[in-house]
């Protein structure tokens, strides 16, 4: 018999059993699902998953099962030298519907630095690529969308690096792109890299335009997740229903990321916009 480790931080021991507890429900009553946009993030670590094993087959799976009208994925190219995708796109619209935002100036590259923004029924308004500051080579996309479920709707898609300044000047990056689009309901999503709660957190700033940081969910790593790496936040007070993990036995094996979801209800902006 093994002894019980009491040597664990007491939030990553809550992480675990509040974890099990997510799971159980999930199993014992399943929702049906709310009204709105349902958008989502996952990365997909270049469909290599915690097997070791590559399969962008089983990556494609885990986004169809999702069913997001809005899903920005991270690490979806091939990281060094020509920089090409490594998912069956063609498949993945024909399968769930989702075609890729277009980008400029890649050639077998899904998307911008790995991010890829797919999106069901819509129009595309306008794209931005944005180069982010910091050691690593990071960038993030900004996609405004006329979505036939939900209306008009900005998706800011990144990749934040794994130091902390580094991500604290990325951050600045995306607040001074959004001071004068206020305009749109706007929602902050992806692979932020960022555990720290609170004042420590390089995350902090974002509240001068997202407001308070929604309940970070933990989605890393995928078996067992205690580190809330993975983020979504929108510039619209209560148009976010509540933000959770999309934690099924496939999902836990094909990335070392859990996808991350919520839904968007633009019909709350308009309400109290009016």
């Amino acid at each position: 018999m093994h002894a019980r480790n009491n040597n664990l931080p007491a939030s990553i021991l809550a992480s675990i059993r509040n974890h099990r507890k997510r799971v159980e429900l999930a199993h014992a009553s399943p929702m049906s699902r709310p009204e709105g946009t349902l958008i989502a993030s996952y990365n997909v670590h270049k469909c290599v998953g915690n097997d070791r094993r590559f399969d962008p087959d089983r990556t494609s799976r885990v986004i169809h099962e999702i069913d997001a009208d809005v899903i920005a994925l991270q690490e979806a190219d091939t990281r060094f030298g020509e920089r090409t995708g490594i998912l069956d796109l063609p498949r993945l619209e024909r399968e769930s519907g989702l075609v890729p935002v277009p980008i400029s100036g890649v050639n077998k590259a899904h998307g911008w630095h790995g991010n890829v923004v797919l999106f069901k029924k819509g129009l595309v308004r306008d794209v931005h690529q944005i180069k982010l500051p910091g050691l690593e080579p990071r960038g993030a996309l900004v996609a405004e969308l006329d979505l036939e479920r939900g209306g008009a709707l900005r998706i800011i898609a990144a990749h934040f690096g794994l130091l902390r300044h580094s991500r604290a000047q990325q951050a600045k990056v995306l607040l001074e792109l959004m001071a004068d689009k206020s305009d749109m309901p706007t929602i902050l999503l992806g692979d932020l890299n960022e555990w720290r709660l609170g004042d420590r957190s390089s995350l902090h700033s974002f509240q001068s335009i997202f407001g308070p940081q929604p309940l970070a969910v933990p989605s890393f790593p995928a078996r067992l997740p205690v580190l809330a790496l993975d983020r979504i936040m929108a510039n619209r007070k209560g148009v976010l229903t509540t933000v959770e993990a999309h934690d099924t036995p496939l999902s836990r094996v094909a990335s070392d990321h859990l996808p991350i979801k919520a839904f968007v209800n633009l019909q709350e902006d308009a309400k109290s916009a009016g």
